[in-house]
């Protein structure tokens, strides 16, 4: 502030800040959209995904009870087919493709273990959670012998689930081959058959179940 005292007009004389421009109109706009885009970049799900570790079985006292209930608790008719999805079908033969990719036997499909498969990713899909135990407190082996899978020497489950992906069932495929113990059931030169189920739960996330046997 400065004070002139030979002026007549001893007031101090403020030079008050220029205004700035007026923006154009599409640029305010542009403004706005970004923000509200980033707004709701921020505020959505994040793409997520969970895998844990395998349960892999071989020949043992367990496996020779399973067996023996097996034959006295199965629930499904053996002679009925079993209507794969799509996308149970194509996990599989993702699968399979490594396994080709890397010298290993096709594995065959199995309409026992599709229903195995898909009944425990059911149960995930409605609990929102990612075990092999299920709510009945069922194992893979308990599950296996209740669900008809009999006569194996050797077992094994992948499980995982995402959600917010594009290609779910590519991206499963593609984590179970990136972790260690996933991939070694995948590319078990013993298993001989395998199926995978598949379920959707409420908030869209999507569980899988893998399961194989040594037959």
């Amino acid at each position: 502030m400065t004070f002139d005292n030979s002026s007549p007009d001893t007031r101090a004389r403020v030079r008050l800040p220029r205004p700035l421009p007026a923006l154009p109109l599409f640029f305010f706009f542009a403004l706005v959209a970004f923000a509200a885009q980033t707004k709701a970049q921020s505020g959505g799900a994040r793409p997520v995904a969970r895998l844990v570790a395998t349960t892999t079985a071989a020949p043992s006292a367990s496996a020779v009870t399973s067996s023996a209930r097996c034959e006295s608790r199965t629930r499904y008719a053996h002679s009925s087919s079993f209507g794969a999805t799509s996308a149970e079908r194509r996990a599989f033969d993702l699968v399979n493709r490594e396994r080709a990719a890397r010298g290993e036997a096709q594995l065959a499909w199995d309409d026992s273990l599709a229903r195995m498969a898909r009944d425990h990713s059911e149960e995930m899909a409605h609990a929102n959670s990612l075990t092999h135990q299920d709510s009945a407190g069922r194992d893979t082996f308990a599950r296996a012998a209740d669900e008809g899978v009999c006569g194996w020497r050797a077992l094994g489950e992948n499980i995982a689930y995402n959600q917010g992906f594009e290609d779910p069932v590519a991206f499963a495929v593609e984590r179970w081959m990136q972790s260690p113990k996933h991939r070694e059931n995948i590319l078990r030169a013993a298993f001989t058959h395998a199926a995978v189920g598949i379920a959707k739960s409420a908030d869209g996330s999507v569980y899988f179940t893998q399961v194989f046997v040594t037959r």
